[in-house]
């Protein structure tokens, strides 16, 4: 691409994610017709006084400054600088279609497609109207998130006599790392659904029930671990109704007391969260049904990825040669 049309790119693109046309619904009817007067032409291109308006005004003020000292000179400057080149470049930009070729028109659709996304957004109710009673069930639901005692993140090898719980104690302690743990509960661990994650047992509170879905232990496990600091080993293998268990204090988490007032906010922001994700779930359904006309599978299939370096490579057809090697990356071989 050729330097100018290169500057015209940029402009382009930078017409098409900041446009022009910013129209404000809150306009009274007096001041329609004024905003709707034609200020400039540039070639097809028309541009309103309101749209001029509503370009200045997304402005911060501290950049509005530096185009000089007065409004008069604000707005010549503004214009000068910023509105006519855009218009200029952009108007090179369609009669080079540049906008029809990749990676401008990549780029074109991506700012599109963000426009409709916050359009979406925008079409949400407020997050600060979402209801208390939402809020209360929400709180009910997951009360666990927000009203929970101390958890205490524990490791333990589940062994099936004392005497081979000492022995796997005796070696934890003497290499008291991650790799020690991990290797023992595999080889000694006859708890076989964790003996191959090192024995995690995720966050238990003081009943025994631990974050890990489905995961439960005698709750003598936790209070042994209490009696320890975080990073260190309970002294003594601990019987459980299966076994002997040798127990790693790996963390805490404290305790967790807020009303549901207290989480109010953040409750808000998790519903309009969900409902946005939804919306956009329904919405991209609707879309995928009204306009997706064509999708070949094989073809789209037919595109390779290199897993190891990322490219973007062709499938090879059963018996094909495969391309030479040069530097790292596959060159075509030559053809006669």
């Amino acid at each position: 691409m050729r330097a100018r049309e290169f500057r015209s790119f940029l402009v382009f693109a930078a017409v098409v994610v900041c446009p022009l046309r910013s129209p404000r619904a809150d306009v009274p009817p007096s001041e329609e017709a004024r905003r709707k007067a034609i200020a400039v032409h540039v070639g097809t291109t028309a541009v309103s006084v309101g749209e001029i308006e509503d370009r200045l005004s997304a402005v911060p003020r501290f950049q509005l400054r530096a185009f000089g000292d007065s409004p008069d000179v604000i707005r010549r400057r503004f214009f000068d600088q910023i509105l006519l080149p855009e218009m200029l470049y952009a108007q090179v930009a369609q009669k080079s279609h540049i906008g029809d070729t990749l990676p401008t028109s990549s780029k074109v659709m991506r700012a599109e497609a963000n426009a409709a996304t916050k359009a979406l957004r925008k079409s949400m109710r407020p997050v600060q109207s979402i209801p208390m009673d939402e809020v209360r069930k929400h709180y009910d639901e997951n009360k666990s998130k927000y009203d929970s005692p101390e958890r205490l993140y524990l490791f333990r090898i589940l062994c099936a006599k004392q005497e081979e719980a000492l022995q796997v104690l005796a070696e934890a302690k003497s290499q008291p790392s991650l790799d020690t743990f991990t290797r023992l509960a595999r080889d000694h661990s006859i708890d076989k659904a964790t003996s191959l994650r090192a024995g995690n047992l995720g966050y238990l509170t003081p009943d025994g029930n631990s974050t890990e879905a489905g995961l439960s232990v005698d709750p003598s496990i936790v209070r042994a671990a209490s009696r320890v600091r975080d990073g260190e080993i309970v002294p003594a293998p601990i019987p459980e109704a299966q076994g002997f268990a040798v127990i790693w204090r790996r963390g805490t988490l404290p305790a967790s007391h807020r009303t549901v007032e207290q989480a109010a906010g953040e409750i808000r922001d998790v519903i309009w969260k969900k409902d946005l994700d939804e919306a956009t779930k329904k919405h991209i359904a609707e879309l995928r049904a009204a306009h997706l006309t064509e999708l070949n599978e094989g073809l789209l299939n037919g595109i390779d990825i290199s897993p190891s370096e990322g490219d973007v490579v062709t499938r090879r057809r059963p018996g094909e040669v495969p391309p030479l090697s040069r530097g790292g990356r596959s060159v075509p071989r030559p053809t006669n």
